[in-house]
């Protein structure tokens, strides 16, 4: 019996390439198809089929106050009813960016852009502007969005220039990107040893959430500071994931390292589609009109998306304790799963962000990540969304936590995850 899902999903595939407008939706690594969702509010998500979920994908990070949060849609509403965009400037864009800025001091001039993607983008052409010098150095497993440039992977060894990890990616385009290894502070010197009057910047996502989520080691993002500083280069921060997420200064907040140049996305447009990128005022004034890096947008900063980010951080500046609450609920969670399946998993949790990884060693890079039994994960991820429980539809994302995850939320997820143990007799 098909339900009404499966019908969506079938017309979707004669439009869309494998029925979805990003790969991940389509469900292809939990061998189902996907569920439509009709609607959302607080931690629940509903599908088209009238099914009610606890949600823990939140949108893949932005929803850190539930959905639909009634002052974010109302602000909303009435930034609709003045007009959706107008392509010039406005108020919102000014008070956003001064938001931002009170939140990540590192963070001295911004410009707001509508996707990670484009954001990453233009960081990494302000970085070689600004240097004058042509490569980078990006980390195996720390996903930058999908320009052709970051579109790499490393090739038999764990050092080296990059290859396209994507058809229709020129490899003129990779050629100056260079690939580390996470964690591997070692690897980063090597390159730089060959390479480092040549690279203009180092970027990494501070906590690794594109191969699962993986925390930094002690002294690795440290390591980076002082590696870029030796050699004159400038360390850029994707926080399109980890920003005002892990904290409300983000990710150089928690660990206490200043980056040059930050990325953001999910959070700062409150759900709606708007990312930022922006660090040291120098740098930043390279960009045009000021300086001769181009960079434009014609729906940059507008007025719906400011409207949410502008309404969303003000709740998060608001609500004392917010963060030391996620976390204590994202424990509880993390705690379940390690006395549930014991060494058979390894999870890994920072603030509201967690993975279960299923494997029995420790995760600390690409290389154990990829080690995970992918198939236990699908059928883990199965029985949770039988159970009422929406987790991410792939062994190598994160898990959102959110300040609308109710107490009895967490009880009822801890309790679905105890009896799914039993239900997994394969694993």
């Amino acid at each position: 019996m098909y339900s009404e899902s499966d019908v969506l999903f079938e017309k979707s595939k004669k439009y869309m390439p494998g029925g979805v407008n990003s790969p991940v939706r389509a469900f292809n690594a939990v061998h189902r198809n996907p569920v439509f969702i009709d609607r959302a509010e607080g931690s629940r998500i509903f599908d088209v089929d009238g099914n009610e979920y606890i949600d823990y994908v939140c949108s893949w990070g932005p929803g850190i106050l539930g959905h639909s949060r009634r002052e974010v849609i109302e602000a909303v509403q009435g930034a609709c009813a003045k007009g959706l965009t107008f392509g010039a400037p406005t108020r919102n864009e000014y008070v956003l960016a001064e938001m931002v800025q009170e939140m990540m001091p590192a963070i001295e001039m911004l410009r707001l852009v509508s996707s990670g993607t484009e954001a990453v983008m233009s960081a990494i052409r302000a970085a070689r502007g600004f240097t004058g010098r042509d490569k980078i150095v990006k980390f195996r497993g720390c996903y930058h969005g999908h320009s052709d440039g970051l579109l790499v992977k490393a090739g038999s060894g764990a050092l080296t220039q990059s290859v396209p990890d994507s058809l229709g990616v020129p490899e003129d385009y990779t050629r100056n990107t260079l690939v580390a290894e996470y964690n591997d502070i070692a690897s980063v010197v090597k390159l730089f040893e060959e390479y480092g009057g040549d690279i203009a910047a180092v970027i990494v996502e501070p906590v690794a959430a594109n191969m699962g989520v993986v925390l930094p080691k002690e002294g690795f993002l440290e390591g980076l500071r002082q590696i870029s500083d030796k050699y004159h280069s400038l360390l850029i921060f994707d926080e399109v994931i980890t920003g005002f997420r892990l904290s409300s200064g983000g990710a150089q907040a928690y660990f206490g390292v200043k980056p040059d140049l930050t990325t953001l996305g999910k959070i700062i447009g409150g759900g709606m589609p708007m990312a930022a990128y922006g660090g040291r005022k120098e740098i930043m004034e390279v960009v045009a009109p000021l300086g001769s890096v181009y960079q434009a947008g014609t729906l940059s900063g507008n007025p719906v998306a400011t409207t949410a980010g502008i309404e969303t951080l003000k709740l998060l500046r608001q609500e004392p304790g917010l963060y030391s609450r996620i976390e204590e609920n994202t424990k509880k969670i993390a705690d379940t799963v390690r006395e549930t399946f014991g060494n058979r998993v390894c999870v890994n949790q920072i603030g509201s962000l967690m993975s279960v990884f299923f494997t029995g060693g420790e995760v600390t890079d690409y290389e154990s990540a990829v080690q995970s039994d992918t198939e236990a994960y699908a059928e883990y991820f199965n029985y949770m969304l039988g159970r009422g429980i929406y987790l991410a539809p792939s062994q190598f994302e994160a898990m959102f936590i959110s300040s609308a995850h109710s107490g009895a939320d967490i009880q009822r997820t801890c309790e679905v995850i105890q009896d799914a143990e039993m239900a997994m007799p394969k694993f």
